[in-house]
């Protein structure tokens, strides 16, 4: 297992519209969820992703996201792909 940072940008706004308009923008929209906390919607660099996408035991390790100087501590609970192109499309945290 090893150690994953994303630096991330908060999404103002959920649904299917704005997670589009996210992507547009050229990053992959994503949530963190879980510990009796609200959601946070979130935007990762896709170049980041795919970088800890290749590394073995991705959804096994201990992930930290860094938003607005705030740390969260979370694992991977689902990556959804493009069906044609496999590039992730969403991702969803889980808080530890």
């Amino acid at each position: 297992m090893s150690d994953i940072t994303f630096n991330a940008m908060k999404r103002e706004k959920a649904g299917k519209g704005a997670a589009r308009a996210c992507r547009r923008e050229g990053r992959v929209p994503a949530v963190i969820y879980g510990g009796n906390k609200d959601a946070i919607m979130i935007s990762l660099n896709p170049v980041e992703l795919e970088k800890a996408l290749d590394m073995v035991g991705f959804y096994d390790a201990d992930i930290e996201i860094v938003l607005d100087g705030k740390k969260h501590s979370v694992v991977c609970q689902d990556v959804q792909f493009h069906p044609v192109s496999d590039a992730p499309i969403h991702v969803d945290f889980l808080r530890k």
